[in-house]
């Protein structure tokens, strides 16, 4: 990393600290809306309007948090903490509606209200959100790797003792 990197992640780290404080919005606000409109909207039974809707709700908090100020100084400041959290939450925050709304069809952990099905065709891929040239979240489809053998044959004997 060069001095030039290392100055720049200093001065996006300290700039909460050196912002104007609007009145009733920190950090602590934009999280806790974080996680009320998740807990709503990208729980574990998943719609894509309301996914759509997630996701246009994280773009409004990701203004909000380039311009948060924070209160005090860098020794024991938590407000300073969670502003700097902030960018990590929402960047997992909007990842997880972009890969669902690509998977149409409900899998594991994820129902699909509006997908109730499981379609053979998704367990040969996995959805991979990076991060593009534009900075903007990029979804694409990897094949699966073939499963290795010796595991193959692990999964096998286990079917056949059922």
């Amino acid at each position: 990393m060069s001095e030039s990197q290392v100055d720049a992640a200093v001065k996006r780290a300290l700039a909460p600290l050196n912002r104007e404080i609007k009145s009733g919005e920190g950090p602590y606000q934009i999280q806790y809306e974080l996680q009320q409109n998740m807990q709503a909207l990208v729980g574990i039974v998943r719609t894509e309007s309301e996914m759509q809707q997630a996701i246009e709700v994280i773009h409004s908090l990701w203004e909000r948090a380039r311009i948060v100020g924070v209160p005090g100084n860098r020794e024991y400041n938590h407000g300073w903490h969670t502003a700097l959290d902030l960018t990590h939450l929402l960047t997992v925050s909007e990842a997880v509606p972009l890969a669902a709304i690509e998977r149409k069809e409900s899998r594991g952990a994820q129902f699909r209200e509006d997908f109730p099905d499981k379609i053979a065709e998704y367990g040969k891929f996995n959805i991979v959100i990076r991060k593009g040239n534009d900075g903007s979240m990029q979804v694409v489809r990897e094949p699966l790797k073939p499963i290795p053998a010796d595991l193959q044959q692990i999964i096998d004997d286990e079917a056949k003792a059922k």
